[in-house]
């Protein structure tokens, strides 16, 4: 039997109020589990959940980091600026989107430290413009940096260079946290949620159809790395 429940709905084991990143006792559990293995390089990441003040932990020869759980999933809908469009849609379509969006699949994990006080990952893609908090959006800025190349999210990336080093690679990196279906059998381009035109393009949608389009995808995509998950827990 699988240790991971796919169709477990993080919100339900939460506290009233509560942000299921931070005190769903399940998803903790499930990071711990599905993340606590093989690098690329051969070294284990093992993940400690007994510290008090860290959400996860690791330290060894390969570094100290402390990591937090970010819902990778944007559905945009508590977003005041798309609250008109939301509107527009049945309560059941959106809460269908959200609740897909609370389970493993979409789920990740990005380092908590802030270095020099600086933003972490989790905020800055939350902050950006220019990402809006997408998963796709910010897996286009990850392999930028595995590739030197400029994006919205550069310096926070840079910041946490030391992370993206354990997977050698930005390949490494996706089999790692199992987004191959986010990205191209080669892993040369990113499957974007929305059109995309180098940033350039809106990272919100703007429209009905186009807000059914980018939660079919999103959805689409979370299905797809559920049943990964499932064939590897």
């Amino acid at each position: 039997m699988s240790k991971i429940d796919i169709n477990f709905d993080f919100r339900t084991d939460t506290p009233k109020g509560k942000d299921p990143d931070a005190f769903s006792p399940t998803l903790r559990s499930y990071h711990k589990i599905m993340w606590s293995k093989p690098l690329p390089s051969g070294e284990t990441l093992d993940l400690d959940d007994s510290r008090d003040n860290a959400y996860l932990y690791h330290q060894s020869k390969l570094g100290n980091f402390l990591f937090s759980s970010d819902s990778a999933i944007q559905s945009f809908s508590r977003w005041k600026s798309m609250s008109q469009l939301i509107k527009q849609l049945g309560d059941d379509e959106v809460e269908g989107f959200v609740r897909q969006s609370y389970t493993m699949g979409g789920m990740i994990i990005f380092p908590a430290n802030r270095v020099d006080g600086k933003m972490t990952i989790n905020g800055a893609r939350g902050f950006n413009p220019l990402i809006k908090d997408r998963i796709d959006l910010t897996l286009e800025c990850i392999k930028r940096h595995y590739d030197d190349e400029p994006s919205p999210l550069a310096e926070v990336l840079k910041r946490h260079s030391d992370f993206f080093a354990l997977f050698s690679d930005f390949e490494g990196y996706v089999k790692f946290f199992l987004l191959q279906d986010l990205v191209s059998e080669d892993f040369s381009k990113i499957n974007f949620f929305m059109p995309f035109g180098d940033f350039k393009t809106p990272a919100v949608p703007r429209t009905l159809d186009s807000y059914h389009s980018y939660k079919d995808l999103n959805i689409n995509f979370i299905k797809l790395r559920n049943l990964r998950i499932r064939s590897n827990y």
